[in-house]
C-alpha cells in the first residue's frame, strides 16, 4: 500500500448532512393543515348558526302564539258585545212596537166609549136620525184616529184601474174608448199604512167593447 493509499484509509470518512426540509414542502404542510382546520371551523359556524335560526325560529312562532290568542280574545269580545247590542236593539223594538200599539188603542178607546154611548141610547126616545148623526160621529173619529197613526184611504172613485192598489171584482160595459179601465163603483175601501199597501180596493171597472 502506497503512502497515498494509507493515508485516505487513515482519514474519517465525511457524510453528507442531512438535507434541509425545503420551503416548498413546509408551506404545503401548513396549507394541509389550514385545510383541514377550515372545514371544522365552518361546520362550527355553520352549527352556531343553525342553532341561532332555530332559536329565532322559536321566538317567532311564540311571538305569532301570542299574537294569534290576543286576537282570538278580542274575536269573543267583539262577538259577545255586538250579541248583546243586538238583543239590546230587538227589545227596544219591541218595546218601542208596545209603546206605539199602546197608543194607537189608546186613542181608540175615545171612539170605543162613543160607540158604548149610541148601543145605549133609549130605543123609544132616541130617534133614528140621532142615531145616525151619533154613528157618523163614531165613524169621524175614528177615521181621524187612524190617518193620524198613519192609515192612507185609497181614492178609487172616478180614476183609472191600477192593479197596484186595486182589485177589480167586476165589469161593466162602455160605448167610449175613453172610460176603458175607469173605475164606477167601489165596492170596498183600499188603503195604506205608512205607504205600505194593507188592502186593495175593490172597484167596478168599465170595459170597452165588452
Amino acid at each position: 500500500m502506497t503512502d497515498q493509499q494509507r493515508s485516505q484509509a487513515e482519514e474519517p470518512e465525511v457524510r453528507p448532512e442531512a438535507e434541509a426540509p425545503s420551503v416548498d414542502v413546509e408551506v404545503e404542510a401548513q396549507a394541509q393543515a389550514r385545510g383541514e382546520a377550515e372545514p371544522k371551523v365552518e361546520a362550527e359556524a355553520e352549527a352556531a348558526a343553525g342553532g341561532e335560526a332555530v332559536d329565532g325560529a322559536a321566538a317567532e312562532l311564540a311571538a305569532l302564539q301570542r299574537e294569534f290568542e290576543a286576537l282570538h280574545d278580542r274575536h269573543l269580545r267583539l262577538a259577545a258585545e255586538f250579541d248583546n247590542y243586538r238583543k239590546r236593539i230587538e227589545r227596544e223594538r219591541a218595546e218601542l212596537w208596545t209603546r206605539a200599539q199602546a197608543d194607537l188603542v189608546k186613542r181608540l178607546l175615545e171612539v170605543l166609549d162613543d160607540l158604548q154611548r149610541v148601543s145605549a141610547f133609549d130605543a123609544e126616545s132616541a130617534t133614528a136620525q140621532s142615531l145616525l148623526e151619533g154613528a157618523q160621529l163614531v165613524e169621524k173619529k175614528m177615521r181621524h184616529v187612524l190617518e193620524s197613526g198613519g192609515l192612507e184611504p185609497i181614492e178609487a172613485q172616478g180614476e183609472y184601474f191600477n192593479p197596484e192598489t186595486m182589485e177589480a171584482v167586476t165589469t161593466a160595459p162602455t160605448e167610449l174608448p175613453e172610460e176603458d179601465d175607469l173605475v164606477v163603483q167601489v165596492f170596498q175601501k183600499g188603503y195604506r199604512f205608512k205607504g205600505h199597501l194593507i188592502r186593495p180596493a175593490r172597484v167596478q171597472v168599465k170595459k170597452h167593447g165588452l
